[in-house]
């Protein structure tokens, strides 16, 4: 019990001490100047500290947040806007259409729809314009070609004896890939590499040889001309690479890719185009040759891949609508100030006949060059059903359906 006794004592005496100095604390004023929390040291460093833990962690926070609407800034700075419209009416005014082949009109017509483009329907053995819906938009100026400058970078480039479809081309560290591969799928790291290989200056010249910068049409009123660089675009832009991948910096016609697509088509013979304006002028039909093309041993090396685009590649919404006949074909895709181009150009690889179509939309994000490509799968189906891929019913040999009883004599 001693030890209890001597605990309970010195507790007492601890408890009356500090009684007393509390008292005189109060009793001389002191005590409403001291803080209970300013006598433990401890609690005052433990206030400060989390204090300054807030105020870095709001800090923290603040500053955290500033990337992520940088981020967001930065991503709708590149998401496009659109100010073109996918869709017109009336896109037919104004047409010449008494020299055309009423069936193909009327298929170039059905499949097009109200889309807001133009198709046109050449025959690639003579250069007769068979078809021109909207030939406002047809006789334009043009617009960058997007991917389908492609098959004139890939005719320069076998012509030079630089590739043919089989070459493997390096496009990303140890990934290569063909000529077949690259016009299938539209790689523009191949053709990037195959321009800046071929180098501006022979670029261009093969770009000319194929009608680029020149007038496809032969006294066609109302046509306009495309433009071709006369140097090469600036690094800023990607100079020739991006030249000879999305056609930046130049600007091509429907028409001019028609005579180009025709001359490819037909062995390599490049026709000024002719679009007859009365049943007279289709009975006096005199082709007319612009010049001919030294690319026949060519050809064979891109029909596996423009056949590949429509089979398995880019183009192969066509065969949604037709599947029956061979189609070659390239499309192209790409926007400019606001507007969309979706463009594919074709031809159809039988022995009757034989037609080059061009597809040509404008406008936002319903266009593009695959929806091209569908609309002519369209006017296949319609030819197709129409008989126009059956011996003796070819545009130019049953002149009955167009010419009156006095022409054909």
């Amino acid at each position: 019990m001693e030890p209890v006794r001597g605990k309970f004592f010195a507790v007492s005496l601890r408890l009356a001490f500090f009684f007393a100095l509390a008292f005189l604390l109060e009793s001389s004023g002191m005590a409403a100047s001291v803080s209970p929390h300013a006598l433990s040291p401890r609690s005052k460093s433990r206030s400060v500290t989390e204090s300054q833990h807030v105020r870095r962690r709001m800090h923290a926070l603040a500053h955290s947040r500033a990337p992520l609407a940088k981020s967001a800034a930065h991503r709708r700075r590149y998401y496009e806007r659109f100010s073109t419209s996918s869709f017109a009416s009336g896109i037919t005014e104004g047409d010449l259409t008494a020299g055309e082949d009423p069936i193909v009109r009327q298929a170039a017509l059905d499949a097009l729809g109200n889309m807001n483009g133009t198709v046109v329907a050449i025959e690639p053995t003579s250069g007769r314009i068979l078809a021109m819906v909207n030939q406002r938009l047809a006789l334009s100026s043009g617009a960058q070609p997007c991917s389908t400058i492609k098959l004139s970078v890939a005719l320069a480039g076998v012509s030079e004896g630089l590739i043919d479809k089989e070459t493997q081309v390096p496009i990303a560290g140890r990934t290569r890939m063909t000529l077949t591969e690259a016009l299938a799928h539209s790689n523009n790291a191949y053709f990037e590499a195959v321009g800046r290989k071929l180098g501006f200056e022979k670029v261009q010249y093969y770009a000319h040889q194929f009608g680029l910068g020149e007038y496809a049409g032969y006294h066609i009123p109302g046509e306009h001309l495309g433009e071709y660089p006369e140097e090469e675009i600036s690094s800023k832009l990607g100079g020739v690479g991006k030249m000879c991948s999305f056609g930046e910096g130049i600007s091509m016609t429907p028409l001019q890719l028609g005579a180009m697509v025709a001359a490819i088509a037909n062995g390599g013979t490049l026709y000024y185009l002719q679009h007859p304006n009365s049943p007279e002028a289709v009975a006096n039909f005199q082709p007319v040759i612009k010049r001919h093309l030294d690319i026949a041993s060519a050809i064979p090396e891109l029909s596996d891949g423009m056949a590949g685009a429509v089979q398995y590649g880019t183009a192969r919404k066509l065969r949604l609508n037709f599947d029956e006949e061979s189609i070659l074909g390239k499309t192209g895709t790409c926007s400019h100030a606001g507007t969309r181009f979706g463009w594919f150009a074709s031809y159809a690889n039988t022995d009757i006949g034989r037609i080059v179509t061009v597809v040509f939309l404008q406008g936002g994000r319903p266009t593009f060059g695959p929806k091209a490509a569908e609309i002519a799968g369209r006017m296949y189906r319609n030819l197709y059903d129409h008989n126009f891929f059956v011996a003796g019913s070819g545009s130019t040999r049953d002149l009955d359906r167009i010419l009156p009883a006095a022409a054909r004599h």
